[in-house]
Order: structure tokens, then C-alpha cells, then sequence
């Protein structure tokens, strides 16, 4: 059995993010001003550790409900209602919003994409262009909620919100997005008959952790939003590692030392006294700046960086979260999300496709939450 240090190594050494992230927290060590605390603990504390925990047990949780085939077979469940190429479309983009809102982003794109890829293989279905879709679906849907995306369980965390008070404050936006959303699905996908898929055999259902993960998955946002993140995320590996320890494995540690790694090196960073001479030139306490740079940064570093900088400058964690949502649409970097479901397409033409859409959806989202917040 393959130890999680070499997996963790493994994952280190074929992940650019992580070795970027690595040197330049190199540079960083030499350049940057020396936390309080000094090495290691001063570095440590720079670290959102509430958000990390709940990042972990979200993806252990999630681990469990794919590792028991429970997910597969409501994919292969949701094949029957498929008929025609508009409605194969429209079910696949609000499956992965709908999962998006409690898996996360990226997970949602885990469980929704390798099934669209075999659906189009045997039906003759345009891949590429579903998995954009479901690409732009998972960025609009996990906006809702606190535990949609990595962005929103940071700033969640940061704001002292409750969960409901998050998605009433989110809702106004996600339900403009997937109306516009699902009015272009309509327009671009055609109202054709696919091929339907008749011998699909359904995977073994392993039903202890299905119902265990299923069972544990409220007890762990009620805790998570009574801020002990920490502890839930301690039952929930602990449960996983009595019930199946080997599911511990399959967790995406090298993506929990991303955001590790992520906090440290943007708030070292932020300490930077040139950075910060260029960050208060923003003047970031007005909303309507804040909201432009969340946007304009996101598509530099990626939504869930800009989140951590731009927090160092303001605690105005409503139009913060306007801004980096938003900004997931537009360039491929603006979400991690867009690279992850484009690289699972395996298709080159898929990069040039998505920003054929997700650039005026960008355009149009921006529109929106300027309108909503303004």
C-alpha cells in the first residue's frame, strides 16, 4: 500500500501549481519580512487553519460517497430522462450546479465529468462543448453556498456568517447566472434524439459508506458553521479510517498543501512593502474598486488567491464574494475549477472553446453583480 507521504510527494512533483507555490515561498523566505513567532510557527500561523479543515473533511465526505458508487449510479440513473441532445445538456449543466453547491466545484466536475465523456463516446454527443458547459455550470452553482468552492469556505469562514445568511446573500447573483446560464444551453445545443445508452452496468454499491458518508455529511456543516471545522474534520477522517482506511489515500492531500501553501505565500506577499504601497493606491475601502479588482485579479492568480490577498485589504466580505465568483468566468486561470474540467476534456480545441463562451459570460456576470450590488 502506497503511503500518504509518497503520495503526497507524488502529487508535490507532478503538480506545477504546487512546485510554483514551493519556490515562491524560496523567494519569499528571503525577501519578505519574518512573521511574528519566527520559522516554523510564525509561518504556520499565517495559515487559515478553519478553512483548511473544513476543505478537508468536505473532500474526505466527498471521497466516500464517490468511493461507494453511489454518485455513478445517480449519474446512470439520470440517463433515462435524456433524449435528445438540448435536453442531455440541460440536465448535465444543472446536475453539476446542483452538485457544485455541496461537493465543491472541482469535486462536482470529478463525479459529472468522466460520466458525460462515456455518455458521448456512445451516444456521438459533443464532449468538449458539455464539458464547458459544466465547467461555467459548477462555477455559477458553487457560488451558493459556503462549502460550494475554496473561495467561498475562506471568506465564509473569515465573515462569522452563518450558512443561511451566506446563500440569502449569494442567492440573488447564482440565480441570474444559471437563468442566463440555461437560456444559452438552450440556444447552442440542438433538440436532435442521441443514441441512448442501454447495457450501462451500475458499479458495486458499497452501502456502510454510502450511508456513512451520507449520515455524517449534516452533522458536519451544522459543526463547520458553528466554527469547530477542526473537530468535525478530525471525526470525519476518523470515521473514514475505522469504517475504510484506504479511502484516506484517494484524499487530494497535494490539494490541501496548495492551499496552505497559498496562505502563507499571499500573505507574505501582502507584507511586502511594495505590495502594499500598491494595494492602498487601489483604495479598496470603496466597494465599487473592490469589486473590479476582486474581478481583474482573479483572472491574473485565480479566484481563490485573489479571496486571500484581497481579504488582507478589506473585511467587506459580501462584495468580496461577488467579485471572486464572478471572476471564476472569463480566462481558463480564473478558476481552478475551468482547469481542471478542461484538462479531464483531453481535447486542445477545449481551451479556445471555453473562452468563446466564458468570456462574454464574464462580461455579462460582471454587469450582474455591479447591478445587484450597486
Amino acid at each position: 500500500m502506497v503511503s500518504p507521504l509518497r503520495r503526497l510527494w507524488a502529487a508535490v512533483v507532478n503538480d506545477p501549481l504546487l512546485l510554483i507555490l514551493l519556490a515562491a515561498l524560496a523567494a519569499l523566505l528571503v525577501f519578505a519580512p519574518t512573521p511574528a513567532g519566527g520559522f516554523p510557527a510564525g509561518y504556520l500561523r499565517l495559515v487559515d487553519w478553519p478553512t483548511v479543515a473544513a476543505l478537508t473533511g468536505l473532500l474526505a465526505l466527498t471521497v466516500g460517497l464517490d468511493a461507494s458508487g453511489g454518485l455513478h449510479r445517480l449519474g446512470v440513473w439520470l440517463l433515462h430522462f435524456m433524449h435528445t441532445e438540448r435536453r442531455t445538456a440541460l440536465c448535465l449543466v444543472l446536475a453539476s450546479a446542483a452538485l457544485s453547491t455541496v461537493l465543491t466545484n472541482d469535486v462536482a466536475l470529478f463525479v459529472v465529468v468522466p460520466l458525460t465523456l462515456g455518455v458521448c463516446r456512445i451516444t456521438g454527443l459533443p464532449a468538449t462543448k458539455l464539458v464547458i458547459f459544466e465547467a461555467l455550470a459548477v462555477n455559477a452553482g458553487s457560488a451558493l453556498t459556503p462549502i460550494g468552492n475554496p473561495q467561498n469556505i475562506f471568506l465564509w469562514q473569515l465573515s462569522g456568517s452563518s450558512f443561511a445568511g451566506f446563500v440569502q446573500h449569494m442567492l440573488p447573483l447564482v440565480a441570474v447566472l444559471m437563468g442566463l446560464l440555461l437560456a444559452l444551453t438552450w440556444v447552442v445545443f440542438h433538440g436532435t434524439a442521441p443514441l441512448v445508452r442501454s447495457d450501462d452496468a451500475p458499479p458495486a454499491l458499497d452501502r456502510p459508506v454510502l450511508i456513512t458518508s451520507l449520515l455524517l455529511y449534516v452533522p458536519f456543516l451544522i459543526a463547520t458553521d458553528l466554527r469547530q471545522a477542526g473537530w468535525a474534520a478530525a471525526a470525519v477522517l476518523g470515521v473514514l479510517a475505522l469504517l475504510r482506511p484506504r479511502l484516506l489515500l484517494r484524499l487530494d492531500w497535494g490539494l490541501l498543501l496548495v492551499f496552505v501553501l497559498m496562505f502563507i505565500d499571499l500573505r507574505l506577499l501582502a507584507g511586502l512593502g511594495a505590495v502594499r504601497d500598491a494595494i492602498t493606491a487601489l483604495d479598496l475601502s470603496q466597494p465599487m474598486r473592490l469589486y473590479l479588482a476582486g474581478i481583474g485579479a482573479s483572472q491574473l492568480i485565480s479566484n481563490v488567491p485573489a479571496a486571500i490577498a484581497l481579504a488582507e485589504y478589506s473585511n467587506d466580505w459580501r462584495v468580496l464574494a461577488y467579485a471572486v465568483n464572478v471572476g471564476g468566468f472569463g480566462l481558463m486561470v480564473g478558476s481552478l475549477a475551468n482547469l481542471i474540467a478542461l484538462r479531464m476534456a483531453g481535447d486542445r480545441r477545449a481551451w479556445l472553446g471555453f473562452h468563446f463562451y466564458a468570456l462574454p459570460f464574464l462580461a455579462a456576470a460582471t454587469a450582474v453583480g455591479w447591478w445587484l450590488l450597486f
